[in-house]
């Protein structure tokens, strides 16, 4: 009986310890350890959308300062890798409608980007997408007046949404 508890016991400890492989997101560590320093200089903006380069990389370095152990500078020379950008499009389409005024309600933002994570020292690319796709959906205000007001703080909610997917990626090396 003595010998049945103890061997229960060494399964259950070592069932425990061995986990079951899941992770939480976000908290992957796929970039080499010699990396220490990001570079974030300014997206480059090849949209007509007015400086959406800045929401989305003053976003992005927030997100990289809030959640990953590294430090950003903006100048690559500082930096152990460099993560570089540019915006290709910029879409939102209508998704839903109000049935009795017509307007639309909730809007379907599609942003599409290059990106590119560069070792500096090696020239190496850790992260490579000339794809980078971030879709997401946003409710708007039927009221014309507040619709205005709504702009920037919506702006703001994308970059903040499409930053931390981007950081996502690029620290899990997906």
């Amino acid at each position: 009986m003595r010998i049945g508890r103890t061997a229960f016991a060494v399964v259950a400890a070592s069932a425990l310890l061995a986990g079951c492989g899941y992770r939480v997101a976000g908290r992957s560590d796929g970039l080499p350890k010699s990396i220490h320093v990001i570079a974030v200089p300014a997206l480059e903006n090849k949209t007509t959308s007015y400086r959406i380069e800045q929401r989305l990389t003053a976003a992005t370095v927030h997100e990289f300062l809030a959640k990953t152990p590294y430090r950003v500078v903006s100048d690559p020379a500082t930096s152990d890798a460099v993560l570089r950008g540019k915006v290709l499009s910029l879409e939102a389409v209508p998704l839903l409608f109000d049935t009795t005024t017509g307007r639309a309600t909730t809007m379907l933002v599609t942003v599409k980007c290059e990106v590119n994570l560069e070792d500096r020292e090696t020239g190496r690319l850790l992260y490579h997408t000339d794809n980078f796709l971030f879709r997401n959906q946003y409710e708007i205000s039927t009221d014309v007046k507040s619709f205005f007001e709504e702009q920037d703080p919506a702006l703001d909610r994308l970059a903040q949404d499409f930053a931390a997917r981007l950081v996502a990626v690029v620290t899990e090396n997906y």
